[in-house]
């Protein structure tokens, strides 16, 4: 398998649009459909170009993404079918290797992606009972351990 990261660009949009589905599907089963739908229309009318956003691709076809802002992980997803295969970890070091990465936030509700950044050397400083929505999903906030 021959992948490359590539900077985003508006007509990458859509394709990964889908990768964040089929990625929000596959492992945060806890959202409710109608917080689901609401999240995903709120995506649809974001300017991904607000962020760093850069794209893993194979042959063409994006597997998978990963979003920062200043020293933070905003978003990183895979297609369900390329979860753990170390292309997380790469686009992770990807990120590291290019920016001054020192925080992330994870859902608790979602314990796989956060044992992926444990192992990383990511640590929870901090807990917020609701996501930045207003919703009812925790969040965990992570820092890089020294």
């Amino acid at each position: 398998m021959n992948f490359k990261i590539v900077e985003y660009k508006d007509s990458h949009k859509n394709e990964i649009l889908s990768v964040w589905e089929k990625s929000v599907k596959a492992t945060h089963h806890f959202l409710l459909e109608s917080d689901f739908e609401e999240y995903k229309k709120i995506l649809q009318n974001f300017d991904f170009k607000d962020l760093n956003v850069f794209c893993l691709e194979e042959k063409d076809e994006i597997i998978g993404f990963i979003g920062i802002h200043s020293e933070k992980i905003e978003m990183l997803f895979l297609n369900p079918d390329y979860i753990g295969k170390g292309l997380g970890k790469q686009l992770i070091d990807f990120a590291f290797s290019n920016f001054d990465i020192q925080y992330v936030d994870v859902n608790e509700q979602n314990p796989n992606a956060t044992e992926f950044y444990k192992k990383i050397g990511f640590e929870t400083f901090d807990r917020t009972e609701k996501d930045d929505m207003g919703k009812p999903y925790p969040i965990l906030k992570m820092k890089l351990k020294k």
